[in-house]
């Protein structure tokens, strides 16, 4: 019998990674592209993407269709809760024969940081949600609706904070130097007038989530250096993503959970994760095991696994 080979795909909101991995889950072959989330870019935009990024992480790894054992996949804006028959229909044509286990990146996520099928797992990158799996199965998502009615905590929430603050300033009269988070934005984006945001935000050609997300590196340096207004929002985000923790725990009975940070606001240490580690009363900040793409190549495996009784 070949050796097993595991491919996953992690489409997280901006970035979409593909990793071929064996049974060690030592990696053979890795692909990123931009951003494969449907909500975003469209559904057929998005499968081809995913199609095209499997056929190029096998060129890369120089294998053939049929060297794939099994494949996870866990898409932000296709979660297997609503959108499993378009996971399929995006993978089976490329991969007809390799076992496919359909999941959410929020599942892949939990999947990778603790290397277990249980725990609870906070992500806060483009998006923000929670997501718990009790020893005894029971599955809960807190949060995770999209940048236009939730996403507390995110990166997209803490950079549309951000401008919300200089849109009110300048209704208020206020010149953007007298707000140093103010005219820090501006100069970032290299605009001039505040008025100039308008064309920035609003511009067609792309989906506004990932740019607006892009200024909370922004915020987070500004609150390194104890400025008042970004401490403000990035307090305000923290409280967001502890009360969904906590809900989360008091929802599934599960209050010793392991804890699992994820998402590109949660997986180093900044501001806002050293105050998420203090709120949630942990030891330290939680560091993945594995990254999410890795996680879904583990649910594949494990699938294929119990196909195989191996």
């Amino acid at each position: 019998m070949p050796e097993p080979l595991f491919l996953g795909i992690d489409g997280g909101g901006s970035k979409l990674r593909l990793v071929v991995v064996n049974k060690n889950l030592d990696e053979l072959a890795s692909f990123t592209a931009g951003s494969a989330n449907p909500n975003i870019i469209g559904h057929e935009a998005a499968r081809r993407k995913v199609r095209r990024g499997i056929v190029d992480v096998l060129d890369i790894a120089g294998l053939r269709e049929e060297n794939i054992s099994a494949v996870g996949i866990g898409i932000a804006g296709a979660s297997n809760l609503h959108s499993e028959s378009w996971l399929v229909e995006t993978v089976k044509p490329v991969l007809p024969e390799s076992c496919l286990t359909t999941s959410s990146d929020l599942e892949i996520a939990l999947a990778g940081a603790l290397a277990q099928g249980h725990g609870i797992l906070l992500l806060a990158g483009t998006g923000s949600a929670a997501y718990g799996v009790s020893p005894a199965g029971e599955r809960l998502q807190i949060g995770g609706w999209g940048y236009l009615l939730g996403d507390e905590g995110s990166s997209f929430w803490i950079g549309s904070q951000l401008l919300k603050h200089v849109l009110r300033a300048r209704d208020a009269g206020n010149a953007p130097r007298q707000s140093g988070l103010a005219q820090a934005c501006l100069d970032e984006l290299g605009l001039s007038e505040v008025t100039d945001l308008i064309a920035w935000v609003y511009r067609s050609e792309e989906a506004p989530a990932t740019r607006v997300a892009g200024l909370a590196p922004l915020v987070l340096d500004r609150a390194e250096h104890g400025d008042r207004l970004a401490l403000e929002i990035l307090t305000r985000g923290a409280a967001h993503l502890a009360e969904q923790i906590e809900t989360m725990r008091r929802r599934l009975k599960y209050e010793g959970a392991p804890i699992a940070f994820a998402g590109g606001l949660l997986d180093k240490a900044n501001w806002l994760s050293t105050e998420l580690t203090r709120r949630l009363v942990l030891p330290e900040r939680p560091t993945a095991m594995h990254p999410p793409v890795i996680g879904a190549a583990i649910l594949a495996k494990w699938k294929w696994s119990a196909a195989n009784r191996i």
